[in-house]
């Protein structure tokens, strides 16, 4: 990759790059809603997370932006201190219940969706979006693998757990097949407006109007109960990337398109587990001869980016100056460094 994207916070005057790519999504992603004033109220409840003192997770919305070497905005990838609290946190839990009756040899098990609340829950991944202009360029990577880098290094922010909501799946009109069969009844709106106003945070609409009872989901069409916990087809590579980090699926899925969860020990992401912290020996005029890494600073002002490393010695790399100047670090300064 000749161009060297990198990440960082969210800043105030990012606002109209965020809208900009809000817009080229279509509200594809909630939490990046194409909504002038709730991108607004995003970017300053991040710019105040990333600059609080923090003892322990809470609601923070840590926001972080993709930009290119020009500095526009690209793509976005974000983090929940801790899900739930004032707002509680929705999920169907997925519970397998057995009906039998020796006497006449009939048992049964049927797979059952539990309405969960969670006041006090995990941490979570969220806000993922690329410009599709940059598909197939690896930048994923970068967006989704960066913002573990700063957990490890920002540990007293996060919960032990950190879990995320896949997008689910929808038929190639866009119509989602659990929403049609099951959330149309209740909330009498279109996919994308319940979906939106909970991206914006709106959620009491969803105490009010979810059903009170467990849903058997031997009760609803064969195409419906293939769809619970299935991604959508955009959304497959970013589920492949997080189990591969070692997230693996939570059994609950999502109230209103049931798109699959998936969760983990923080501590044992293969990208927490697997950085090293490394010290910047040389600075070049060309990128060294080396493998190219994902590359953080490791510092509240977070920056990262995909970059070749050179090695010098057993705890010390080289960088180019390009590089350095994207990571805003210098000479004798630590990095966090994964190989691939």
């Amino acid at each position: 990759m000749s161009e060297l994207y990198f990440m960082r916070p969210v800043a105030r005057d990012d606002l109209p790059g965020l809208m900009e790519l809000a817009d080229t999504l279509g509200g594809a992603v909630t939490t990046l809603p194409p909504d002038r004033d709730s991108l607004a109220a995003r970017i300053e409840d991040s710019v105040a997370a990333f600059g609080r003192r923090i003892r322990s997770p809470g609601a923070e919305w840590y926001l972080f932006v993709l930009c290119e070497p020009s500095g526009r905005v690209r793509g976005t990838s974000g983090i929940i201190g801790r899900v739930g609290g004032f707002d509680p946190y929705y999920a169907y839990e997925i519970r397998s219940e057995v009906h039998e009756h020796p006497p006449l040899g009939i048992r049964k098990e049927v797979r059952v969706l539990h309405l969960r609340r969670e006041h006090k829950g995990p941490s979570e991944l969220a806000s993922l979006a690329l410009d599709p202009a940059l598909r197939a360029r690896g930048l994923g990577r970068l967006l989704s693998l960066s913002r573990m880098l700063f957990m490890a290094a920002q540990r007293e922010r996060f919960a032990d757990t950190v879990i995320a909501e896949l997008r689910g799946y929808q038929e190639p009109d866009g119509r989602s097949p659990f929403w049609e069969s099951v959330g149309r009844h209740f909330f009498d709106r279109e996919f994308a407006e319940a979906d939106f106003l909970s991206g914006l945070g709106n959620k009491d609409f969803i105490e009010d109007l979810m059903p009170r009872h467990p849903i058997y989901l031997s009760l609803l069409p064969p195409g419906v109960r293939d769809a619970v916990g299935r991604p959508h087809t955009q959304t497959e590579p970013a589920m492949h990337m997080l189990e591969h980090e070692g997230l693996v699926r939570s059994g609950e899925v999502d109230i209103f398109d049931a798109g699959p969860i998936v969760a983990g020990r923080v501590d044992e992401l293969r990208t927490v587990r697997g950085h090293l912290r490394l010290r910047v020996r040389r600075l070049l005029e060309h990128p060294p001869d080396g493998p190219v890494c994902l590359v953080g600073n490791g510092r509240t002002d977070f920056r990262a980016a995909l970059a070749s490393v050179g090695d010098e010695g057993e705890d010390a790399v080289a960088l180019s100056r390009a590089a350095a100047a994207a990571l805003e670090v210098g000479l004798g300064d630590v990095v966090q460094v994964v190989r691939r």
